[in-house]
Protein backbone atom coordinates (compact mmCIF):
# COMPACT_ATOMS: atom_id res chain seq x y z
CA UNK A 1 0.00 0.00 0.00
CA UNK A 2 1.24 3.52 -0.66
CA UNK A 3 2.22 5.71 2.11
CA UNK A 4 1.36 9.55 2.67
CA UNK A 5 4.19 10.70 0.67
CA UNK A 6 3.12 8.43 -2.46
CA UNK A 7 -0.26 10.59 -2.96
CA UNK A 8 -0.44 10.82 -6.46
CA UNK A 9 -1.53 14.03 -7.89
CA UNK A 10 -4.44 15.81 -8.71
CA UNK A 11 -5.63 13.59 -5.91
CA UNK A 12 -3.40 14.80 -3.62
CA UNK A 13 -4.79 18.05 -4.00
CA UNK A 14 -8.23 16.75 -4.29
CA UNK A 15 -8.07 15.00 -1.14
CA UNK A 16 -6.99 17.82 0.87
CA UNK A 17 -9.32 20.04 0.13
CA UNK A 18 -11.73 16.62 1.34
CA UNK A 19 -10.11 16.86 4.40
CA UNK A 20 -9.98 21.07 5.37
CA UNK A 21 -13.96 20.39 4.54
CA UNK A 22 -14.62 17.38 6.94
CA UNK A 23 -15.00 18.26 10.84
CA UNK A 24 -14.41 14.64 12.03
CA UNK A 25 -12.79 11.74 11.20
CA UNK A 26 -14.18 10.42 7.97
CA UNK A 27 -14.04 6.89 6.59
CA UNK A 28 -13.76 7.10 2.42
CA UNK A 29 -14.54 2.52 2.08
CA UNK A 30 -13.36 2.39 -1.43
CA UNK A 31 -13.51 0.72 -4.53
CA UNK A 32 -13.07 0.37 -8.02
CA UNK A 33 -10.26 1.80 -10.77
CA UNK A 34 -8.83 4.11 -8.27
CA UNK A 35 -7.97 1.11 -5.87
CA UNK A 36 -7.11 -1.16 -8.61
CA UNK A 37 -4.53 1.69 -9.95
CA UNK A 38 -3.21 3.01 -6.72
CA UNK A 39 -2.36 0.79 -4.17
CA UNK A 40 -2.68 -2.58 -6.80
CA UNK A 41 -0.56 -0.47 -9.48
CA UNK A 42 -2.97 -1.38 -12.37
CA UNK A 43 -1.20 0.96 -15.41
CA UNK A 44 -4.59 2.59 -16.16
CA UNK A 45 -5.81 6.25 -15.62
CA UNK A 46 -8.80 7.20 -13.55
CA UNK A 47 -10.92 10.51 -13.25
CA UNK A 48 -13.45 9.00 -10.14
CA UNK A 49 -12.80 7.60 -6.96
CA UNK A 50 -15.87 4.79 -6.29
CA UNK A 51 -16.77 5.05 -2.10
CA UNK A 52 -19.25 2.92 -0.85
CA UNK A 53 -19.34 4.19 2.43
CA UNK A 54 -18.14 7.84 3.84
CA UNK A 55 -18.75 7.75 7.72
CA UNK A 56 -20.06 9.25 9.71
CA UNK A 57 -23.41 9.82 7.81
CA UNK A 58 -23.15 13.52 8.49
CA UNK A 59 -19.55 13.99 6.39
CA UNK A 60 -21.05 12.24 3.28
CA UNK A 61 -23.44 15.22 2.20
CA UNK A 62 -21.09 18.21 2.38
CA UNK A 63 -17.96 15.84 1.30
CA UNK A 64 -20.15 14.83 -1.65
CA UNK A 65 -21.35 18.11 -2.36
CA UNK A 66 -18.31 19.42 -2.83
CA UNK A 67 -16.63 16.49 -4.64
CA UNK A 68 -18.94 15.03 -6.58
CA UNK A 69 -18.61 15.05 -10.86
CA UNK A 70 -19.78 18.67 -11.95
CA UNK A 71 -19.05 19.82 -8.13
CA UNK A 72 -16.14 22.43 -7.25
CA UNK A 73 -13.50 20.12 -6.93
CA UNK A 74 -14.20 18.30 -9.74
CA UNK A 75 -13.94 21.76 -11.93
CA UNK A 76 -10.90 22.34 -10.47
CA UNK A 77 -9.11 19.30 -10.59
CA UNK A 78 -10.79 16.73 -12.66
CA UNK A 79 -11.19 13.94 -10.97
CA UNK A 80 -14.52 13.06 -8.45
CA UNK A 81 -15.93 10.97 -6.27
CA UNK A 82 -18.64 8.61 -7.63
CA UNK A 83 -20.74 7.51 -4.76
CA UNK A 84 -21.61 3.84 -5.21
CA UNK A 85 -24.82 3.78 -2.38
CA UNK A 86 -25.29 -0.12 -2.93
CA UNK A 87 -22.58 -2.38 -3.86
CA UNK A 88 -22.43 -5.72 -3.96
CA UNK A 89 -19.25 -6.94 -2.04
CA UNK A 90 -18.45 -9.80 0.55
CA UNK A 91 -20.07 -9.32 3.70
CA UNK A 92 -16.86 -9.03 5.94
CA UNK A 93 -14.88 -6.62 3.52
CA UNK A 94 -14.95 -3.83 6.36
CA UNK A 95 -12.50 -5.94 8.40
CA UNK A 96 -10.01 -6.17 5.69
CA UNK A 97 -10.05 -2.51 4.73
CA UNK A 98 -6.64 -1.13 4.33
CA UNK A 99 -5.99 2.77 4.94
CA UNK A 100 -4.56 3.74 1.23
CA UNK A 101 -2.37 6.95 2.68
CA UNK A 102 -2.05 6.85 6.90
CA UNK A 103 -1.17 10.08 8.08
CA UNK A 104 -1.61 12.32 4.97
CA UNK A 105 -4.70 14.19 5.91
CA UNK A 106 -6.24 15.24 9.44
CA UNK A 107 -9.16 14.01 9.04
CA UNK A 108 -10.00 11.32 6.09
CA UNK A 109 -9.35 7.69 6.02
CA UNK A 110 -9.15 6.32 2.47
CA UNK A 111 -9.53 2.74 2.67
CA UNK A 112 -9.39 0.17 0.06
CA UNK A 113 -11.04 -2.77 -0.77
CA UNK A 114 -8.61 -6.27 -0.15
CA UNK A 115 -7.77 -7.52 -3.46
CA UNK A 116 -10.22 -9.92 -3.46
CA UNK A 117 -13.30 -7.97 -2.33
CA UNK A 118 -12.07 -5.82 -5.16
CA UNK A 119 -12.44 -8.79 -7.36
CA UNK A 120 -15.09 -10.14 -6.64
CA UNK A 121 -17.03 -6.48 -6.69
CA UNK A 122 -16.66 -6.29 -10.34
CA UNK A 123 -18.16 -9.68 -10.83
CA UNK A 124 -22.20 -8.64 -11.82
CA UNK A 125 -20.77 -6.14 -14.28
CA UNK A 126 -18.07 -8.18 -15.49
CA UNK A 127 -17.26 -6.05 -18.88
CA UNK A 128 -13.84 -6.07 -20.32
CA UNK A 129 -12.18 -3.50 -18.17
CA UNK A 130 -13.46 -5.58 -14.97
CA UNK A 131 -11.80 -8.56 -16.50
CA UNK A 132 -8.49 -7.10 -17.04
CA UNK A 133 -8.47 -5.49 -13.37
CA UNK A 134 -9.01 -9.01 -12.24
CA UNK A 135 -6.29 -10.45 -14.77
CA UNK A 136 -4.07 -7.39 -13.49
CA UNK A 137 -4.67 -8.36 -9.69
CA UNK A 138 -4.33 -11.87 -10.29
CA UNK A 139 -0.76 -11.39 -11.58
CA UNK A 140 0.56 -8.56 -8.88
CA UNK A 141 -1.24 -9.72 -6.02
CA UNK A 142 -1.00 -12.87 -6.68
CA UNK A 143 -4.69 -13.81 -6.11
CA UNK A 144 -5.24 -17.28 -4.56
CA UNK A 145 -8.29 -18.89 -6.47
CA UNK A 146 -9.23 -21.03 -3.25
CA UNK A 147 -9.64 -17.83 -1.59
CA UNK A 148 -11.22 -16.24 -4.01
CA UNK A 149 -13.72 -19.12 -4.47
CA UNK A 150 -14.51 -19.37 -0.94
CA UNK A 151 -14.83 -15.36 -0.27
CA UNK A 152 -17.49 -15.57 -2.83
CA UNK A 153 -19.34 -18.67 -1.45
CA UNK A 154 -19.60 -17.84 2.08
CA UNK A 155 -19.90 -14.12 1.77
CA UNK A 156 -20.94 -12.91 -1.87
CA UNK A 157 -22.83 -15.55 -3.50
CA UNK A 158 -26.19 -15.35 -1.54
CA UNK A 159 -26.34 -11.32 -1.76
CA UNK A 160 -26.87 -11.74 -5.72
CA UNK A 161 -29.71 -12.00 -7.65
CA UNK A 162 -28.91 -13.97 -10.20
CA UNK A 163 -26.19 -16.59 -8.21
CA UNK A 164 -26.22 -19.33 -11.14
CA UNK A 165 -24.70 -16.37 -13.75
CA UNK A 166 -22.06 -15.09 -11.41
CA UNK A 167 -21.03 -18.82 -10.68
CA UNK A 168 -20.74 -19.14 -14.62
CA UNK A 169 -18.60 -15.98 -14.38
CA UNK A 170 -16.47 -16.97 -11.13
CA UNK A 171 -15.92 -20.23 -13.19
CA UNK A 172 -14.87 -18.48 -16.81
CA UNK A 173 -12.70 -16.18 -14.55
CA UNK A 174 -10.88 -18.60 -12.55
CA UNK A 175 -10.16 -20.32 -16.21
CA UNK A 176 -9.05 -17.28 -17.47
CA UNK A 177 -6.57 -16.52 -14.60
CA UNK A 178 -5.31 -20.26 -14.55
CA UNK A 179 -4.51 -20.08 -18.36
CA UNK A 180 -2.52 -16.96 -17.98
CA UNK A 181 -0.60 -18.57 -15.84
CA UNK A 182 0.75 -21.22 -18.06
CA UNK A 183 -1.66 -23.58 -16.36
CA UNK A 184 -4.69 -25.80 -16.90
CA UNK A 185 -7.88 -24.71 -16.26
CA UNK A 186 -10.24 -27.08 -14.56
CA UNK A 187 -14.23 -27.97 -15.18
CA UNK A 188 -15.65 -28.02 -11.54
CA UNK A 189 -17.80 -25.57 -10.33
CA UNK A 190 -16.99 -22.36 -8.73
Amino acid sequence: MPHSSQVPEPWKSFFGELDREATAETRLDCMGGFVATVPYGLPRATSDLDVMLIAPGEQRAPLLELGIRGGALHKKHKVYLDYVGVARVPEDYEERLTEMFPGAYKHLRICALDPYDLALSKLERNIQRDRDDVKHLAQSVPLDLKILKERYEKELRWQLGNPEREDLTLRLWTEMIEEERGGTAGCGKP
